[in-house]
This record gives structure tokens, C-alpha cells and sequence, in this order.
């Protein structure tokens, strides 16, 4: 059997490349334009190699007695790590997936199909369009994790788009997203500021030494109408390989400070990224 060979190809936004793992037979690592995107196992599913992916899964984990079926909604579909693990884990679930390069669904459909009967939609578009023209209280999770090059887009960080959010999800949904900063955090503390003028739930996950401000890291934003387990989220973070912390309640609060939401006319993109921080060869 020959050995599985990159595949190096441009799509819409970049260039974008699957490479093979050495030491995993059927996993690859996704990138576009130098940036991991996503990282799939196609005999494993459940197998989370990035640390933000892995809290994702926890939150996903956390929302509903285990094996329950879902209804999901993902804004940026990359590899399709979060789809296939929701599948796996969740059998029966339904998920659309929306993603605006079409030439990166294509790449990714190609190479590392969806398994049939998996439940799993792909849609080639913009995310706030598409969420703008979804039915009220139709999902139980909406998981966002849209990047443009390695910046979230501006038209995804404001309380127009928020409210839409919440207007999909259904009473006792849970959004969840992606996102990326560093001390002092002014896009971090903007966003929890926006989310919490719509959502009456926050949280949120990341490793201690991002929230230390000692480096440029992911972070993940849970928002809910409605309490969540923060206390079930808190051990399945602290006991994961990659332990991270969950912040809520008052330690969440003081962290906002003064931040304000934010609306279209003053929406900016997430920071840019230092040299190095998520790039590889």
C-alpha cells in the first residue's frame, strides 16, 4: 500500500495543504496559507489533537446526557473535526455546516469524505448570511469557529450578529467559539462584553498561562440562556492532557472590566496573530 502523500492545492482564501501524520495512519493536519486549520483522524474521530478543539469537545460533552443526538450548527467547517466528532459521539445528530470557501470544502470532500449516513450538510457561504436566514429555535449547539487567514472577521464579533445567534439557538442551546488573543486582551474582553448584553450565561476556557498574559492563545467563549455545568466543564478541563481553567460568575465579570459591547459600525477583526505563534512549515 503506498505511503498517503500532501496534497497541496489553492482554494478561495489561500493555499491550503494536507499533510499526512507520520505516526498516525489515516490522520492529517489541515492548513491554509502556513496556519493549522484542523486536524483529522478518519479511524479515530474522537481523537482531538489541537488544545482548543479538545474544550470544544468538552463543552460539546457537558450540553446533554451522553449519546444524546443533537442538533448542530458549525460557522467554518475546515476538515470537518468537529462534525465527525459529534457524529462519532453522538449518533443520529444532524449538522449543517457552513463554510465559505467552497474550493477548501471541495479539497476536503475529496480527500477526506464524510463518511454516508453521518448526518453531516455542507453549505459553501458566509456565515452571518447563513445565520441570518436560519429558522428561530432551530439548534441546540452552535459551535463558530471562522477565521479569515488567522483573524475572526469583523461582521462575526458585533451584537447584531450575537442576537442572531441567539435567535437560532433554542431555549436551552449552547454557543460556543473559537477565538484568539493576548493581554491585554481589548478583542477578548469586547467579545465576553458583547456576548454577555444578549446571553445571560457566560463562561470561558483557556489555558492559565493565556489568561496569565503570557502568550498569544486560543480561548473558548461558552454563552447560554439558560445555567450550564460549569462545575462538570471545570473537571473535564482540568483533567484533560492540556489542562485549562473555566471562568465564570463574578472571576468572569471582573475580568470584563469596562469592557463594552460592540456594535457593526465599530467591529473590528480579531488580532493578528505574532510571527509564530500558530504557523508551521
Amino acid at each position: 500500500m503506498n505511503e498517503p502523500i500532501p496534497v497541496t492545492r489553492p482554494v478561495d482564501y489561500g493555499t491550503a495543504k494536507l499533510m499526512p501524520d507520520v505516526d498516525r495512519k489515516r490522520a492529517w493536519l489541515l492548513t491554509v496559507d502556513g496556519a493549522p486549520q484542523s486536524y483529522v483522524d478518519l479511524d479515530e474521530p474522537t481523537h482531538l489533537e489541537f488544545e482548543y478543539a479538545r474544550r470544544l469537545g468538552h463543552v460539546l460533552d457537558s450540553v446533554a446526557e451522553a449519546g444524546r443526538p443533537l442538533d448542530v450548527l458549525h460557522l467554518g467547517g475546515g476538515a470537518l473535526m468537529l462534525p465527525r466528532y459529534v457524529a462519532a459521539t453522538r449518533p443520529g445528530s444532524q449538522q449543517d455546516v457552513v463554510e465559505a470557501d467552497r474550493g477548501l470544502l471541495e479539497l476536503v470532500s475529496e480527500h477526506l469524505p464524510i463518511p454516508d449516513g453521518a448526518g453531516i450538510r455542507l453549505h459553501a457561504g458566509d456565515a452571518r448570511d447563513w445565520l441570518e436566514a436560519a429558522a428561530d429555535d432551530s439548534v441546540d449547539v452552535l459551535v463558530a469557529d471562522v477565521f479569515g487567514g488567522s483573524r475572526v472577521p469583523a461582521h462575526l464579533t458585533s451584537d447584531a450578529y450575537v442576537r442572531q445567534a441567539e435567535r437560532v439557538l433554542r431555549g436551552s442551546g449552547i454557543y460556543m467559539a473559537n477565538l484568539a488573543d493576548a493581554a491585554p486582551f481589548a478583542f477578548l474582553r469586547s467579545q465576553l462584553a458583547t456576548y454577555g448584553s444578549v446571553f445571560e450565561e457566560l463562561a470561558l476556557i483557556a489555558e492559565p498561562g493565556v489568561l496569565r498574559g503570557r502568550r498569544f492563545g486560543n480561548a473558548v467563549l461558552v454563552a447560554a440562556r439558560r445555567p450550564f455545568d460549569t462545575a462538570a466543564l471545570a473537571r473535564l478541563t482540568a483533567s484533560d492532557a492540556f489542562a485549562a481553567r473555566v471562568e465564570h460568575g463574578p472571576g468572569l465579570r471582573d475580568f470584563i472590566g469596562g469592557a463594552r459591547p460592540v456594535r457593526d459600525e465599530d467591529a473590528v477583526a480579531s488580532p493578528e496573530p505574532p510571527d509564530g505563534a500558530f504557523s508551521i512549515g
